[in-house]
């Protein structure tokens, strides 16, 4: 699929809330209907699409390439830049949440 790669680029990083998810999700569900042939007025449930085109829903993929950073990130050396940040105690208030 061309458009997945578009969509989720950097998509290990973002803040997700719900209201974002639903939005890829209804996106990335109106392309596979369009590209099975199928619309809304068909009332074919959006599993059987996804089992049919072969894909899974936008959660496993963003959870999956998540996962797939901080297991990259646990790789790196102790003293790396990145892993010294990922050490900091994180118990302080944020100066974004004051």
């Amino acid at each position: 699929m061309i458009v997945r790669p578009a969509m989720f680029y950097g998509a290990e990083c973002w803040p997700l809330k719900e209201k974002h998810n639903t939005k890829l999700s209804v996106a990335k569900m109106r392309m596979l209907r369009w590209m099975s042939g199928f619309t809304l007025r068909d009332r074919i449930r959006n599993e059987h699409i996804r089992e049919k085109v072969g894909v899974a829903p936008v959660e496993d993929k963003i959870r999956e390439s998540r996962l797939r950073l901080f297991a990259h990130i646990k790789r790196r050396s102790s003293n790396d830049p990145v892993r010294t940040v990922d050490d900091v105690d994180k118990g302080g208030v944020n100066s974004c949440q004051k």
